[in-house]
């Protein structure tokens, strides 16, 4: 069966910053790594359309990786609102019951001012109803990848929790005319030495 539409997921490169932090929508990516992101830039489609979450990690990895995004908000990362900018330590040790109370029911726990897992997975619903046949590459989130996967793969958003997404890693999905096939979920890119 032929893919109507071959989506390339890219994760945004590392954040530039303190490790432990729920970070907003501002927070830059460190992009000293070049030669990653050489090597995930060849393994990109020529002609594929480029999209990506409006955070700044996504957009500067984006433009590193020499595409030109459009922009869409469907695509931004988890709002995890007042807890934002704040330390996951700090949350454990002064939260209490609450940061607790979060973790037992991920999907669906939501903070005041934010918004949960399963609310993502509906948002992210409603960008990829927007993107046309052919080939797209979406650079975004690791929330927003595993909310695409639990879309394709029709599993309960809990579940798609549990996928591990590194950053500059591609997962590759393909939307079919009444379902979708997944090539590869996570897949770090690195070059190989070239012998002599």
């Amino acid at each position: 069966m032929e893919a109507e539409t071959q989506f390339w997921l890219i994760r945004h490169a590392p954040v530039d910053g303190a490790k432990g932090i729920i970070h907003a929508s501002d927070a830059p990516a460190n992009l000293r790594d070049q030669a990653q992101l050489d090597a995930v830039r060849r393994h990109l489609p020529q002609d594929a359309v480029s999209y990506a979450s409006p955070s700044r990690r996504t957009v500067d990895t984006a433009r590193a990786l020499k595409l030109d995004p459009i922009l869409m908000p469907e695509f931004k990362e988890q709002d995890f609102g007042d807890w934002t900018g704040r330390r996951h330590d700090d949350l454990a040790a002064a939260g209490g019951e609450d940061y607790v109370q979060f973790w037992k029911d991920s999907a669906r726990s939501r903070r005041p001012g934010g918004e949960s897992f399963e609310d993502q997975v509906a948002r992210v619903r409603e960008g990829l109803r927007r993107i046309e046949a052919g080939s797209a590459s979406l650079v975004v989130h690791s929330g927003t990848i595993r909310a695409i996967l639990s879309i394709a793969l029709d599993i309960a958003p809990q579940a798609a929790l549990c996928f591990v997404i590194h950053p500059l890693s591609i997962t590759r999905i393909d939307r079919l005319s009444d379902s979708w096939r997944i090539v590869s979920v996570n897949q770090e890119i690195h070059d190989c030495p070239r012998g002599d």
